[in-house]
């Protein structure tokens, strides 16, 4: 362990991407991702979501890692620094939830599953985890995709499950298991 106790974060790094644990020089960034609407259609947070939000997310997420257990948040950025969305895991017991959120001026670019694929193999390979969950709305397709891309697989989708801003919304699951990433064919 570091002098003073301290723990050192855990950076996961790709060929393009840095995931790391959010900053306070992050927050205009999230903050104005997370208030466009086409970003927050589909995401659980409070709209209009603001710099306040932003700076209380990254305030709760302080000194957590991915793997902690219940939701941690870690920025993904450009090896420069520049945030481009943020990656979660949401860790019980054996199992975490995945989720991941990116910038509109970082769709189309293999971010998503770049940043995606460093936290499926530090779930299961770092951390040990059994199991990978993602809940997603099915209207949002570009994200089925992408879970589909990542190995995960569609095991149901329980119709009208919950409300989501006035209107009673489907929840579409997916899971990927450590043996089946570890084998993928």
């Amino acid at each position: 362990m570091p002098e003073g106790g301290a723990v050192t974060p855990v950076v996961l790094v790709t060929p393009r991407l840095h995931l790391r644990p959010l900053s306070a020089a992050d927050a205009p960034v999230l903050a104005a991702y997370r208030a466009d609407p086409a970003v927050a259609a589909f995401q659980g947070w409070t709209l209009p979501y603001t710099p306040q939000h932003a700076h209380a997310l990254i305030a709760e997420m302080a000194g957590k890692q991915l793997g902690d257990a219940g939701w941690v948040q870690y920025g993904v950025s450009l090896p420069g620094g520049a945030l481009v969305g943020d990656v979660a895991l949401r860790t019980h017991g054996a199992q975490a939830e995945f989720g991941v959120t990116l910038a509109p001026s970082a769709h189309g670019r293999g971010y998503a599953t770049e940043a995606g694929a460093a936290v499926i193999a530090h779930a299961f390979g770092t951390l040990g985890l059994h199991r990978l969950h993602a809940s997603i709305d099915p209207r949002n397709v570009p994200v089925a995709r992408l879970l589909v891309r990542l190995g995960f697989r569609h095991e149901g989708t329980l119709v009208e499950a919950y409300e989501h801003r006035g209107a009673w919304t489907d929840d579409a699951l997916y899971g990927l298991l450590r043996r089946e990433w570890a084998s993928p064919d």
